[in-house]
């Protein structure tokens, strides 16, 4: 765990340059527009540890994977955004002498992301090798109004001497990526030219043919004035720049400012990438950087509006929840349904970029609640559009008749995860994606995606669970055998309760769905039937059986369910009593004795009992969380939310808040210790659930919203905003008192303390328990 991050309501604020925390701060600092972003790097030239990461969204490269033991099944490639043309690069020679925080003396240094308005800050004084001092500050967004343009004002103030500074604005397109399986670059040039102020290059990625173009304009201006002094140029492979020098005065003040475009074709036909490059650095050079980013700041003032959390009294709480949903904001628009939210985002290379179940199960929430409809559809349509693909996977594992195992991981609709315990056993992510089904037409009501999207994705998952248990002679059951659980400190278990819970639920809420689109779209069914030659009183028939007689393993005594088979054959040694040392026990232990271990990664049984709450009475939540909690590492990012919630619900509520302090802080004080390989984004939309339905305790159950609110004793207040029903809502806690306003025309029915209440368009009312 780290501490060097400053607190503050609306800012990361590192002070000091710590050079063996950089990867950790690049990770933190990273910007982003739903359509690309990067790490933190510096501008300038560093010769030290660094990991150089810029993306752009739905580019990839399909890397041969690479394992030791080929096994029937196995994907062939794993699939990774890839790192694409560094465009931030700004060269500066002072004197002759080249600007480099690794080899300078660094004097001062801040480095802040500005949250409420999307702008990285960077400010140092440096000495380099021959003496000269220099004031730097920079400027940098990847804007969110303009969504193909970066744009950076690069300041140099010299302190102590007189001479000449050169500058040398860049793109290199020459990258790799750390986590290459065979060290290749995945990029190929196409072209490039570069004259006076502007360059391009076109790159091209092996084997997928995506072909991006980057641009760049600049102008160098002295003391406010705009310098005219010759441009030389120079290209070379994947690589062109720009440099203009500037005689300076101790005192003299010179400003870069750097437009550069990204633009691919994924949306535009190859041959036009370089026009279209070019009209979007004309029209941002046109525009200027303060105006760029006038507009560029009022879409994220308007996003605040609408999705922010506000807590009185807790500034650690504060930062990290503003923290994690700009993350969540700047990572997914959903604009584009082919896109989706890696679990690192734009922010580092680890899980390739690529989408997990994580999205569905962690994130979907959060847009539920806090963007338009249109942007949670397009994370459902997304599944639907990689339903033939789910096929395909499932028949390379044997399955038939329309069985649909969606991928662990995929970016394409293909399975690319090459671990076999994930890519084969875990096969509980079928149920999330199911389940986010359910939870988008509970939430929103819209049951017309079910004909024909959702029923068709539901159809493909109930046949491939009724295919996946088997009848045991012995215990008289269906049973679930060789599977992975969220639990992946846990392989090849049989009767992973939450596995088999998922299953058995998806089967039921297959039938309801089915009764409904015969009562209400019966010609539209009996379309369905055919096209996917479905056996209705057949299949139907068998899933009935199922679910009637699933096994699920169980301890009478403890009066609880168990997380697999033979769970209770482990040494149930508390957590809290293991050495401090052995922590994280994944960097600390082998897997033969992690897997021997009672010692579970992240919520497993819990999962499926927070999303299932209503299945259980408190008391029966209250004995699994006290069994299984205390067995908990929480070595997964996805791990303290649900706990928090769960924790809450049980009337825990200094573990519900430590639970959200942990999930909110995670990476900005690098709980895991990897923080350097990126942000745990899709964790993110955890942290948001944590705190709106731990401490708000909202729920939607059937169709109904929901609240069972409190306050942390050490709080004030607290308020969060969110959509519902057409109303948009501000939720506060204040003391014992509640309120909820609604800031639109739209009345709605909310149930608060278990009574139900109409608020009234734009109308406040207040509660008490």
């Amino acid at each position: 765990m780290k501490d060097y991050i400053i607190h503050h309501d609306w800012k990361i604020i590192e002070e000091g340059f710590q050079p063996e925390l950089n990867r950790i701060s690049e990770s933190l600092f990273s910007i982003g527009n739903g359509k690309m972003g990067q790490r933190a790097n510096f501008e300038e030239k560093y010769s030290g540890d660094t990991l150089n990461g810029t993306y752009v969204a739905g580019i990839y490269y399909p890397d041969k994977t690479r394992v030791g033991w080929w096994k029937n099944g196995y994907p062939e490639y794993f699939a990774k955004i890839i790192n694409s043309t560094n465009w931030i690069g700004i060269g500066v020679k002072i004197n002759g002498e080249e600007l480099d925080l690794a080899k300078a003396k660094v004097l001062s240094f801040t480095r802040e992301l500005d949250m409420q308005h999307g702008l990285l800050n960077r400010s140092f004084v440096a000495k380099l090798p021959n003496g000269n001092q220099v004031e730097v500050s920079s400027h940098r967004f990847v804007s969110i109004t303009a969504t193909e343009i970066g744009a950076i004002r690069y300041t140099v103030k010299a302190l102590n001497f007189s001479g000449e500074i050169k500058v040398t604005p860049y793109l290199d397109a020459n990258v790799v990526n750390e986590d290459s399986n065979y060290d290749e670059k995945f990029w190929i040039e196409v072209s490039r030219a570069v004259g006076g102020r502007e360059g391009y290059i076109t790159v091209e990625t092996l084997k997928t043919q995506f072909q991006l173009c980057t641009g760049m304009w600049f102008q160098l201006l002295k003391n406010g004035q705009k310098v005219e002094s010759e441009i030389t140029n120079l290209d070379k492979g994947k690589y062109v720049e720009a440099s203009q020098s500037v005689s300076v005065s101790e005192g003299d003040e010179i400003v870069v400012e750097k437009f550069s475009s990204t633009v691919s074709s994924l949306y535009y036909e190859n041959d036009l990438l370089v026009e279209k490059a070019k009209e979007a650095i004309d029209l941002a050079a046109e525009a200027g950087f303060d105006t760029l980013f006038e507009a560029h700041k009022n879409y994220w003032l308007d996003k605040w509006e609408t999705s922010d959390i506000k807590i009185e009294g807790d500034v650690a709480a504060q930062q990290g929840i503003r923290f994690n949903i700009f993350q969540l904001n700047q990572t997914y628009t959903g604009e584009d349904e082919r896109l989706n939210i890696g679990p690192k985002g734009f922010t580092g290379e680890k899980y390739g970029g690529v989408t997990y179940w994580d999205t569905e199960a962690f994130c979907l929430p959060f847009y539920l609640s806090t963007a338009p409809q249109e942007v949670s559809k397009n994370l459902l349509v997304y599944r639907r559009k990689h339903l033939e693909k789910a096929i395909e996977n499932a028949a390379k594992l044997g399955f038939n008749n329309g069985a649909a195992l969606y991928p662990m991981v995929t970016i394409n609709g293909e399975e690319c995860h090459n671990e076999w315990e994930i890519t084969f056993e875990e096969i509980h992510r079928n149920g999330a994606i199911a389940y986010a089904i359910y939870d988008y037409i509970n939430y929103t009501g819209d049951k017309e995606y079910l004909a024909p999207q959702g029923f068709e994705v539901l159809l493909g998952i109930s046949r491939f669970w009724s295919q996946r248990v088997n009848w045991s002679v012995a215990k008289q059951k269906y049973v679930m055998l060789g599977v992975t659980g969220p639990n992946e400190y846990e392989n090849n278990v049989n009767n992973n309760f939450h596995t088999s819970y998922m299953a058995v639920w998806t089967l039921k809420y297959t039938l309801e769905v089915i009764d409904y689109l015969k009562k209400e779209i019966p010609f539209l069914f009996e379309e369905l039937v055919q096209k996917w030659k479905f056996n209705e009183l057949q299949e139907t028939a068998q899933w009935a059986e199922i679910i009637d007689k699933m096994y699920f393993p169980r301890d009478e005594k403890r009066g609880i369910y168990l997380q697999q088979d033979g769970f209770l054959d482990k040494d149930l040694t508390p957590v809290a009593e293991l050495p401090a040392n052995n922590f994280p026990i994944n960097q600390k232990w082998s897997w033969d004795r992690i897997l021997r271990s009672p010692y579970i990664k992240q919520a497993d049984t819990l999962q499926s009992l927070y999303l299932f709450q209503e299945d259980f009475s408190n008391e029966e939540l209250k004995r699994h969380f006290d069994f299984y909690e205390p067995l908990t590492v929480h070595e997964s990012s996805l791990s303290p939310c649900v706990h928090s919630i769960l924790a809450a619900k049980i009337g825990c509520q200094d573990k519900a808040y430590e639970m959200y302090l942990r999930t909110s802080r995670l990476d900005l004080d690098d709980y895991n210790n990897d923080t350097e390989d990126g942000l745990h984004i899709t964790s993110m939309g955890g942290t948001w659930m944590s705190f709106v339905m731990a401490f708000g305790g909202m729920r939607v159950v059937n169709g109904k919203l929901m609240f069972n609110p409190f306050i942390p004793e050490s709080w004030k207040s607290y308020a969060f905003r969110i959509d519902f029903g057409g109303a948009h809502l501000e939720v506060k806690k204040e003391g014992n008192v509640f309120f909820i306003i609604n800031h639109s025309a739209v009345e709605v029915s909310v149930t608060i303390w278990d009574k139900e209440y109409q608020i009234e368009g734009n109308a406040k009312m207040e509660f008490k328990k």
